[in-house]
């Protein structure tokens, strides 16, 4: 199991319904794309933390560990803003209003990004996929994210085991063993990939499968407390960047 699927399962929000955490957190990453960036992003980029490390109880590394992939590509894109190719200064030289633009996007791609996690460290897939079918989402589609989620699973363990057992027998004690035995890797999770496929299609029809996959789906109704403290905190956001709206210099 992934660290955030772990910690999704054992949040302070794992009772709650999809619906609370989609209006909270995917509110907020609405309001990291509409709002100015300063100081609307910012606001968003800080409540989010907040709400993560306290209501929801996310442990400040884990949140860390997962957060700095996403950061990564935020930096990287917001890095392309600062130079220019062409142009009076040669070939490539520094883009006139760099600076601005990439903070404006680092900070709208950083607060974004912290309110997807905010839903999916609180929201575990197993949980969101089979109530799907009700939101109109057709039935075919969610069984088949359903099974691939679970694949990517078994796909990941088969590929830790086959790497331990490489390093056991000394596969990676120079470059070249190391190569062969990324090769070895690759084509052996790509068989066991096939084969557990074609074990999974087997157990579905031995147990009368006729095309939907029927799961339990824990009990939970939707919070009309909880949604609305949700929607009031983002109009909060919207009226306090709507006070302090200052240029970005």
């Amino acid at each position: 199991m992934l660290p955030i699927d772990a910690a999704a399962h054992s949040s302070r929000w794992r009772r709650r319904h999809p619906v609370d955490k989609a209006v909270l957190g995917l509110g907020l990453t609405a309001l990291a794309i509409s709002l100015p960036p300063w100081p609307g992003a910012a606001l968003v980029l800080v409540t989010a933390v907040v709400v993560l490390l306290g209501p929801a109880g996310v442990p400040p590394r884990r949140l860390w560990r997962a957060y700095r992939v996403p950061l990564g590509f935020c930096v990287t894109g917001a890095a392309t803003l600062l130079v220019q190719v062409g142009g009076p200064g040669g070939f490539v030289g520094p883009a006139e209003g760099g600076p601005v633009r990439a903070g404006e996007l680092l900070l709208r791609t950083s607060a974004a990004s912290l309110g997807v996690l905010l839903f999916a460290f609180t929201t575990p897939m197993s949980d969101l996929l089979p109530r799907l079918v009700r939101a109109g989402v057709p039935a075919p589609v969610v069984d088949v994210a359903l099974v691939t989620y679970r694949m990517s699973f078994l796909l990941l363990d088969a590929v830790r085991r086959i790497r331990e057992a490489q390093a056991a027998r000394l596969g990676h004690t120079t470059r070249a063993a190391t190569w062969r035995s990324l090769a070895g890797l690759g084509a052996t999770a790509f068989v066991r990939a096939f084969d557990r496929a074609a074990r999974l299609q087997a157990g579905l029809a031995g147990r009368g499968y006729d095309g939907t996959l029927r799961v339990l789906v824990p009990e939970a109704r939707v919070s009309v407390r909880f949604a609305a403290a949700s929607v009031s905190l983002l109009a909060a956001l919207v009226a306090l960047t709507l006070v302090l709206e200052r240029p970005l210099s």
